[in-house]
């Protein structure tokens, strides 16, 4: 495992277990990142984890992932929306990165459909539930670190 992915989750995703089910599904945080790590360890890539509520610290540590990290899996919860810092910081760090949600946003609030960090992506997975974090990776995985 030489190539480590780095996967973010953004605001109110540490309270996964207590969201709506029907969106969100019933696994924690914790439960969520186990599974990660198996998909990670299924596909010869290991995985760090970094969840915060505060869009200041979640773009501090973007600009940290700069020439360390092989790849970011970020699930920006409500920031996927609004959050232009995110966009940024996403641009500035320059590596390769999917968006993913566990609920299909798609299909959802018209507010949810928008995303501002989409086109610094290279791919989006979206309504998969934890299922979509391995689709991530593989999406990931077959774009050149």
């Amino acid at each position: 495992m030489d190539r480590t992915i780095d996967v973010l989750h953004g605001v109110n995703l540490d309270q996964l277990g207590r969201r709506d089910p029907a969106h969100y599904g019933t696994q924690t945080l914790a439960d969520l990142e186990d599974a990660v790590v198996g998909f990670g360890r299924d596909l010869g890539v290991g995985t760090r984890f970094f969840q915060s509520n505060h869009e200041g610290a979640l773009v501090e540590h973007l600009h940290g992932l700069r020439g360390t990290s092989g790849g970011i899996l970020i699930n920006p919860g409500a920031w996927t929306h609004y959050a232009w810092a995110l966009h940024d910081a996403l641009e500035i760090t320059g590596v390769p990165a999917v968006e993913v949600h566990l609920s299909d946003v798609t299909h959802r609030d018209a507010w949810r459909q928008v995303s501002v960090v989409r086109d610094v992506c290279i791919g989006t997975v979206s309504g998969q539930g934890v299922e979509g974090y391995r689709a991530a990776l593989e999406l990931l995985l077959a774009h050149p670190a």
